[in-house]
């Protein structure tokens, strides 16, 4: 397995957009496409309280791509997005990294 950890650095006052979209459309259609998320988290304590971070485990790479481009070309998150952006982005910025575990690492 490898691990996909995502930061969306949200526009001020945006981040409870994020999350509603999150909540009540994207995990949804997710689970139409298949893609497995392991965690989310917002900041409690430290520099930046406008960000989302998340985890989505992947067989391999050739397993995220797949998905993942059919995801970002299906027309219902299109329309949701474009929906949910009516009065602006949400996210300012996007940090992406491709994490693969530890030989000592719970998650494998």
């Amino acid at each position: 397995m490898i691990y996909e950890l995502r930061v969306y650095h949200c526009m001020p006052g945006r981040l409870p957009d994020l999350n509603r979209r999150f909540d009540t459309i994207t995990l949804k259609l997710w689970q139409k496409h298949g893609i497995r998320q392991v965690g989310f988290w917002t900041v409690l304590i430290g520099e930046n309280n406008q960000a989302l971070y998340y985890l989505l485990e992947w067989t391999d790479l050739a397993e995220r791509e797949r998905v993942w481009n059919a995801f970002m070309k299906d027309p219902d998150w299109l329309q949701a997005r474009e929906e949910t952006e009516k009065n602006g982005p949400l996210v300012a910025r996007v940090s992406n990294t491709i994490l693969a575990p530890t030989s000592y690492s719970k998650l494998k």
